[in-house]
């Protein structure tokens, strides 16, 4: 299934930018996938897609079932992104300022990034009566219809945001979605005067979510928390009882973070 927030293939990247295309491409499947699908949804002729499947599997980027005739993501890239999650993920010093929040409430909290202007889930700690979602660790998801992807975009500067809103779908996943980029950037504009952000049922029916930016010293995001429940259970404005502790934990997690180099 098509995703409604995945970035189309890279220009002007040459080589490289178009085998991590097709990276994607294997990513997005959800599962091993043959080579006739990926053609299917390919911008790229059949010869050139198949040489840079090869080349990727050669690699260990990718690996190939004989059997199933289906490609998936190799262990390189599970090493990588280990690497990667230690390098320049807020997970592993944000570990016990979230679990130290999870534990204080017993409702789901989310640590989150932003990549390409999209939400990356980096942590995810579970409720005490867990709530099935779509978000989890390593997923992608939307930025313009979540809590934690509009905290993090009310803080980008101009430039850096503009970017952002060019790769929002605006896909109305509810009726509560934001349905164009004036109506979200209205309510960007109320997430920086009240400090925080609502999910208010955007992304998911009955999910509902207060999220908080972790800033830089310079003001701009570097993350973000949220905490998530369902309207079957609580109430927006019960949740925002909460926010106070949501911007506390916030700040603890973006001082610690002043000592480490993260991408902003």
């Amino acid at each position: 299934m098509t995703k409604a927030f995945t970035d189309g293939p890279s220009n002007g990247d040459g080589t490289v930018g178009k085998a991590l295309d097709v990276l994607d491409m294997v990513a997005n499947a959800d599962g091993p996938v043959r080579f006739t699908d990926l053609l299917a949804g390919s911008p790229y002729p059949k010869a050139t897609l198949y040489r840079f499947l090869q080349t990727l599997t050669h690699q260990n980027m990718l690996s190939y079932d004989a059997d199933r005739q289906t490609y998936a993501l190799g262990m390189r890239l599970v090493r990588l992104a280990h690497t990667a999650w230690a390098q320049s993920s807020l997970a592993p010093l944000a570990r016990p300022h979230l679990d130290r929040l999870s534990a204080a409430l017993g409702e789901t909290i989310h640590l989150a990034q932003l990549d390409q202007g999209q939400v990356l889930y980096v942590d995810k700690r579970n409720a005490a009566q867990p709530v099935d979602m779509f978000s989890s660790a390593g997923k992608v998801g939307p930025a313009y219809c979540t809590g934690v992807g509009k905290a993090m975009m009310a803080y980008l500067p101009a430039d850096a945001l503009e970017q952002a809103l060019h790769r929002q779908s605006f896909y109305q996943f509810t009726p509560h979605t934001y349905a164009n980029r004036d109506e979200l950037l209205a309510e960007l504009a109320a997430i920086r005067a009240r400090g925080y952000a609502f999910d208010r049922e955007e992304h998911e029916p009955n999910i509902i979510c207060v999220a908080a930016p972790i800033l830089s010293e310079r003001g701009r995001a570097i993350g973000a928390i949220s905490v998530t429940s369902t309207k079957l259970r609580t109430s927006l404005e019960q949740l925002e009882d909460l926010a106070p502790q949501i911007l506390a934990t916030a700040a603890d997690i973006a001082t610690e973070a002043r000592n480490w180099r993260f991408p902003e």
